[in-house]
């Protein structure tokens, strides 16, 4: 049971706190609630951008890493299509130098036209390096538009075109900025060995004469049923054919995203999942496969995808890999099969949730879903999942009209 104090500042700040006084070290983790579902289509990448550019000095804090560097701490961040996390890790004796080097970020950026062209390079650089020029780099930027056609989704969070970035004006970046990272659209984690009563004095202190904006509103159009199979034919210089097949799936919030996450599991989570032993050991159809979730907000993807082997055709793939995901409501999973994989996932869990940072940060996620508690209801919600209800999720995910794939051809 991890035990936690929340509170919430006048401004709207939402204040989570977990005591360990075992550690020596603590992890101030600050969720901005704006990711790529917040862009506009002829805008994407903005948040990414961000992730860079809340590193390039603020008001007071000329050089953000430098200071925290002096305090003995580390830090990094990310970026989702539903969110964006920054984090620190410091002695706990150091911990308000990460409230003064946040809070001064967040009241203001020190966004000069010169930095933004640093970091516009930059972010379009890592665009054509892990996307573009990179074997397979691209499969998602294309598999994205194929699955959703209204949902914001439908980008990944590094942008729909480099265009997007490169255009972007100072003065957009700056509406962006104040549109979002406000304290009254965030949430503070603080994890390990603090006091609550200290985190609030310090809360107060540093975030409390932070205003609060005026987020804007973002109209999220949902994504209608897909009623028909997409089908997209690519071709690049890649090593051999692969094939990438996406299913919608629950929300993030909803019971069935946990069902639909153990499906992934007992179809590719390790070497004695069902797609290893069946399709790569047995059949040989292909030398890689996996299957995973987006774990996404609003409704997200299960994407079954393998790289084939010689000889194998794309309708042979194809074929095989959707015969795998349907036994799994043409047959009930086994008791056994099923426990396993739970229990996986509880040794993981169990695992992962030993270090602050990791708790920081999964009860930031949790209160933006809707309940910091989460992290302490996660293994029960799995543990509720049945043969039975596993059958019925796995029939309505992996309806034939509600796959979209990609045949990536190996050019000549």
């Amino acid at each position: 049971m991890i035990k936690f104090d929340r509170f919430t500042l006048d401004n709207g700040l939402t204040v989570i706190v977990h005591s360990d006084p075992t550690s020596q070290t603590a992890t101030v983790n600050l969720l901005y609630k704006v990711g790529a579902r917040n862009e506009r289509p002829e805008r994407t990448g903005f948040a990414h951008l961000f992730e860079h550019l809340m590193f390039e000095g603020s008001k007071n804090v000329k050089d953000f890493d430098h200071q925290l560097q002096l305090a003995g701490g580390d830090n990094n961040a990310y970026t989702t299509n539903d969110y964006t996390n920054y984090y620190i890790n410091l002695p706990k004796q150091n911990l308000e130098t990460a409230f003064w080097l946040e809070s001064d970020r967040m009241l203001e950026l020190d966004l000069t036209q010169e930095k933004l062209d640093i970091q516009k390079g930059v972010v379009i650089e890592e665009f054509n390096q892990r996307y573009l020029n990179q074997p397979y780099g691209d499969w998602m930027l294309k598999l994205r538009p194929l699955a959703y056609k209204k949902h914001p989704y439908r980008w990944a969070t590094i942008g729909m075109d480099t265009s997007h970035i490169a255009n972007a004006t100072l003065d957009e970046v700056k509406d962006f900025f104040y549109s979002f990272y406000a304290p009254n659209n965030a949430i503070l984690s603080v994890a390990g060995n603090v006091e609550t009563e200290q985190v609030k004095q310090l809360a107060e202190k540093w975030f409390g004469p932070i205003p609060m904006r005026t987020i804007r509103k973002c109209v999220i159009e949902p994504e209608p049923e897909q009623t028909a199979p997409r089908l997209l034919n690519i071709e690049g210089n890649v090593p051999c054919n692969s094939i990438y097949m996406a299913y919608h799936m629950a929300d993030r919030r909803s019971p069935e995203f946990y069902t639909a996450d153990l499906i992934t599991d007992i179809l590719a989570g390790g070497d004695s999942s069902r797609i290893p032993l069946n399709l790569i050991k047995r059949d040989k159809i292909f030398s890689q496969a996996n299957a995973a979730i987006t774990g996404s907000y609003d409704s997200g993807l299960v994407i079954l995808q393998g790289k084939m082997n010689n000889g194998i055709s794309f309708e042979q793939a194809q074929e095989a890999l959707q015969n795998e995901a349907d036994l799994l409501w043409k047959e009930l999973v086994s008791n056994h099969e099923l426990q396993k994989v739970k229990n996986c996932l509880e040794i993981k869990k169990a695992v992962s949730e030993i270090g602050n940072e990791t708790k920081a940060e999964i009860l930031a996620i949790g209160e933006m879903l809707g309940d910091a508690n989460l992290i302490n209801s996660i293994v029960e919600r799995y543990q509720h999942v049945t043969p039975e209800s596993l059958a019925a999720e796995a029939k309505k995910i992996f309806s034939v009209n509600n796959r979209s794939t990609i045949f990536y051809k190996a050019r000549n």
